[in-house]
């Protein structure tokens, strides 16, 4: 019997292939509710019977509300919005207290695997200069991407810096030579680019380049489908994780 699933943003980009890709996942999507209606609000106990997890992709504003519905009906949350506040992290805490919750910037196998291999890069080439540049379609809001600051994120941490000191967002005048614990990260933002993230570790002589393109969306509706199976799975212990931990854990 296929697991229900409610989709939050389920009109958006995002919400479509979630809802289209959901039965080729052994999923049925229960409910889509929007911000046009119907809302969560609008969802009663019976509503909910066949809801197994909660699936958000929409916008940080509704990350919150999100958040305490889950919390108050103790339902795991699959979460892809990116740009939350502490606020926002504090009410994710909230569900992840008794529910799983799966949160993650990008939720594509290959940028899953790309984060480790970044974090390994960084610790082996140590007189590298690391550098990151990440590209994507003219109607992205945010910059730099999540997932960018998550690769920027397992740089530094896998450098021993705190990221906010050593990032360098984009270079403009007399900035002076490189500094020694430095992180370039550079945004493109044009055309239809669904995804793309580069990490430069720029060496005397030679040069490593990791790279990751997001060829469709659907590589990020399929991840956020299988984690939402994972997190649903009865016994799945309350708490915060990755897909990372999707990937490694049965």
């Amino acid at each position: 019997m296929s697991q229900g699933v409610l989709v939050v943003g389920a009109s958006g980009r995002m919400g479509q292939r979630l809802v289209a890709l959901a039965p080729g996942a052994g999923l049925e999507v229960a409910f889509g509710v929007d911000a046009d209606g119907p809302r969560l609000a609008d969802l009663d106990a019976a509503d909910l019977a066949d809801v197994a997890c909660v699936i958000d992709f929409s916008v940080q504003a509704q990350a919150r509300a999100t958040a305490a519905f889950c919390a108050a009906r103790r339902l795991p949350l699959v979460l892809g919005t990116t740009g939350l506040t502490a606020d926002d992290q504090a009410a994710v805490g909230d569900v992840a207290a008794h529910s799983p919750v799966v949160q993650a910037a990008n939720f594509s196998v290959g940028v899953t695997a790309l984060l480790d291999l970044v974090a390994e890069a960084a610790r082996l080439l140590s007189g590298f200069d690391p550098e990151l540049v990440e590209a994507h379609h003219r109607h992205k809001v945010d910059a730099p991407s999540g997932t960018a600051l998550a690769l920027a994120e397992r740089v530094a941490a896998a450098r021993g810096w705190a990221l906010p000191e050593v990032a360098r967002h984009g270079r403009h005048g007399l900035v002076g030579a490189r500094a020694g614990a430095e992180l370039g990260i550079h945004a493109v933002r044009g055309g239809s680019v669904v995804g793309e993230h580069r990490v430069l570790f720029l060496g005397d002589g030679e040069e490593v380049v990791l790279e990751h393109r997001a060829l469709d969306r659907d590589i990020f509706a399929r991840g956020a489908l299988r984690a939402a199976a994972w997190a649903a799975t009865p016994g799945r212990p309350p708490g915060r994780y990755g897909m990372g931990d999707v990937l490694r854990t049965p």
